[in-house]
């Protein structure tokens, strides 16, 4: 995957900040994507599976 240096390290920065590895924002991020893009429900699942409030 070819990401600019600038996002790349905005996503590293913010994956830092959330305790998880790059690949696992990345991951995060295009989950939350696709779920907003299907409709999803407002009880939406962590990257870990549990259900946030």
């Amino acid at each position: 995957m070819r990401i600019d240096p600038k996002l790349w390290a905005e996503i590293e920065a913010w994956a830092h900040q959330e305790m998880r590895s790059v690949n696992g924002q990345v991951e995060y991020l295009l989950r939350d994507a696709v779920r907003r893009r299907k409709g999803g429900s407002s009880g939406s699942k962590t990257d870990k599976g549990e259900t946030e409030s």
